[in-house]
């Protein structure tokens, strides 16, 4: 699901999969964090987030996941901009999902192709998080969210 709001709107349907029914599960943990746009970053978010995902059956591919968006934010963003930073943030609804995401300070992206044959950045988090279960809100003027859930597995 692929889903563009401005400041201060939000588009989402009942249950939508971008932060589900709050009320349906307790939080177990929630995380925001803003960094600086430099791709040294990343690893401090891996090792932020790590910790509140202990437990979790898929908190490797999580951890992934916000890694490779803190990743793009770094790179792809004005957050890579002399003084821009991104937020990376994380909900956690145990036996119920967990919700990531990491918002930039917009600007272009350049979308460039691969031609080696194996998959690259947004290519991964959708892989990992599935169809329809990661996303992207706001747009190049006002900056984006980039999300994905992965819900947790039934026994």
């Amino acid at each position: 699901m692929t889903s563009i709001s401005a400041p201060g709107t939000s588009i989402s349907a009942p249950g939508d999969v971008r932060r589900g029914e709050r009320g349906k599960a307790a939080c177990r943990g929630i995380f925001a964090r803003s960094f600086p746009g430099e791709r040294a970053q990343v690893r401090r978010v891996r090792a932020a987030i790590a910790p509140l995902l202990d437990g979790y059956p898929f908190a490797d591919d999580a951890v992934l996941i916000v890694s490779e968006l803190a990743a793009n934010a770094a790179v792809h963003s004005r957050s890579a901009a002399a003084g821009g930073q991104f937020t990376a943030r994380a909900e956690i609804y145990a036996g119920e999902y967990v919700w990531i995401g990491v918002e930039d300070q917009g600007g272009p992206w350049t979308q460039n192709g691969h031609d080696d044959g194996r998959p690259h950045g947004l290519d991964l988090v959708a892989a990992l998080a599935g169809a329809g279960n990661w996303g992207i809100d706001g747009d190049a003027e006002h900056g984006r969210t980039v999300w994905a859930r992965l819900n947790w597995p039934r026994c």
